[in-house]
């Protein structure tokens, strides 16, 4: 008899437990420092003339908080989740889980603490010290360990393709933080980094461009794949689709970075290269994107009932939008117009909040009653209600975003007849003001939704039957 056969084997589900609520907690604060910086743009006086709290110091901590704290916990815990039941295996061992837990939350402790300060790398995406950085690159280790050994040892013969995604996520995460970490340290904040001028710039943005590919796309792309047929009720539509759709992001994403710096010192071949390499890369992310979404085939009538299906779909809509976005915005002619603008800052929270953020929150809902022994979320109704708020706040962002940074680009671009420039920056400013407003408001229909979010799974938690969890885990 085969072993996934035999009797069940309770699951760790206790750190699955732990990293979900992280996900909301550090949602909420990422979000709601997201949206005051926002109104900083709005009214600049909200800085209070301090310098811990001006938009240069909070702006990292916001993406730092989102993309770790609520990200990073969300791909640990849909990935410690979807691991156990698919390969019908306890996670391998429950102290390095716990220390990964542990570890991540005091990671995110020190971006707190550290980046209010001005103490940063100034690098994108990293700007922990050096001193966190090597705290970061230990616990990501035992990350790696916990979840490889789990996969070596499985009882199931097949190795599902969720967790081919979650463990490129892993491993490319690691080499990618630890290469651009590589610094000269002069004290236990102060670092320098190893690299110089053009070349500090490409590694920068090899990094920087993967860490949207690999912790913003890749870890999803796993829960893609195990939540949406989970919530459906249906197997994926194509499993040899997902598997070249895997070989194929994989293989191309890692050279898309110096799309980043067109019309810079890199040297212009690297900078075609990126180009081509990004536009390539459209066809790989719309496979991914229509295997989830024909995955539906049959079950379409199920989004007029099913609120948490509905995040699900249209957070593949959205992949689909930014994953042909990115590409146009990579030719080095359109480019020319949306670099340094809004439109960029669109084109990234496009990703973030219509394909990450509504990723996850489909997928929480989905595992949080299982790992807490309930029939379901506390409520229905406010799972529908946040959809909403959440969709209309991602569109009214995105949008605002596209006019702005269109105003922009031709503002900038603008000369007279004599070769002076037409538009002052102050005046292309000023007419970026009335986008700042809707983009704030924008972000608080995305806020409200998150927030009920947070009492939603409170209640659900409240109501928790452990003795109830076991038989969860091991149903169908």
């Amino acid at each position: 008899m085969h072993a996934a056969t035999s009797a069940p084997q309770a699951y760790n589900y206790k750190v699955v437990r732990q990293f979900a609520v992280a996900t909301v907690v550090w949602g909420v604060l990422g979000m709601a420092l997201g949206v005051f910086i926002a109104s900083q743009l709005v009214w600049p006086e909200l800085n209070f003339d301090t310098p811990w709290l001006s938009f240069g110091r909070l702006r990292p901590l916001h993406t730092s908080l989102v993309i770790f704290g609520f990200a990073g916990s969300a791909q640990f815990a849909a990935s410690y989740y979807a691991v156990q039941r698919t390969c019908q295996v306890r996670l391998f061992s429950d102290g390095l889980a716990s220390f990964t837990f542990w570890g991540w939350q005091a990671v995110i402790v020190i971006l707190l603490v550290t980046l209010p300060q001005g103490l940063t790398t100034t690098k994108e995406y990293a700007e922990i010290e050096f001193t966190g950085a090597v705290w970061m690159a230990i616990v990501w280790v035992a990350y790696a360990v916990v979840f490889f050994t789990t996969l070596v040892r499985r009882t199931t013969p097949h190795l599902y393709v969720g967790n081919w995604f979650f463990g490129a996520f892993i491993l490319v995460i690691a080499m990618l933080h630890i290469v651009n970490h590589a610094a000269i340290p002069v004290s236990a904040f102060k670092s320098y980094s190893l690299y110089a001028g053009a070349t500090d710039a490409m590694v920068q943005w090899w990094y920087g461009h993967n860490a949207v590919g690999f912790f913003l796309t890749t870890g999803f792309l796993g829960m893609m794949y195990y939540f949406v047929p989970k919530q459906t009720g249906r197997p994926v539509y194509s499993y040899r689709l997902s598997i070249v759709h895997f070989w194929a992001l994989i293989s191309l994403y890692i050279w898309a970075g110096p799309h980043h710096l067109h019309y810079t010192a890199l040297p212009d071949w690297a900078q075609s290269l990126g180009m081509a390499m990004s536009i390539i890369l459209l066809a790989p992310s719309w496979g991914g994107m229509i295997n989830g979404m024909m995955t539906l085939s049959g079950s379409w009538h199920k989004l007029r009932t099913d609120p948490i299906l509905r995040f699900l779909v249209v957070s593949l809509a959205f992949y689909g939008m930014s994953t042909f976005e990115g590409p146009m915005m990579a030719i080095k002619t359109v480019n020319a117009l949306s670099h340094y603008t809004d439109w960029t800052i669109g084109h990234v929270h496009a990703g973030a909040l219509g394909w990450v953020a509504m990723i996850t929150f489909g997928s929480l809902y989905h595992l949080i009653p299982r790992v807490y022994g309930r029939d379901g979320m506390h409520s229905t109704a406010l799972i529908n209600l946040h959809f909403w708020l959440a969709t209309i706040g991602t569109v009214l962002y995105i949008a605002s975003m596209w006019v702005n940074g269109i105003t922009q680009g031709l503002m900038w671009r603008a000369v007279n007849e004599d070769g002076t420039l037409t538009y002052s920056f102050v005046e292309a400013l000023q007419a970026s003001h009335p986008g700042f407003i809707v983009r704030m408001a924008g972000g608080l229909f995305f806020l409200s939704g998150m927030l009920l979010m947070a009492y939603n799974v409170w209640r659900t938690v409240r109501g928790a039957s452990p003795e109830r969890v076991d038989a969860f885990a091991h149903s169908a």
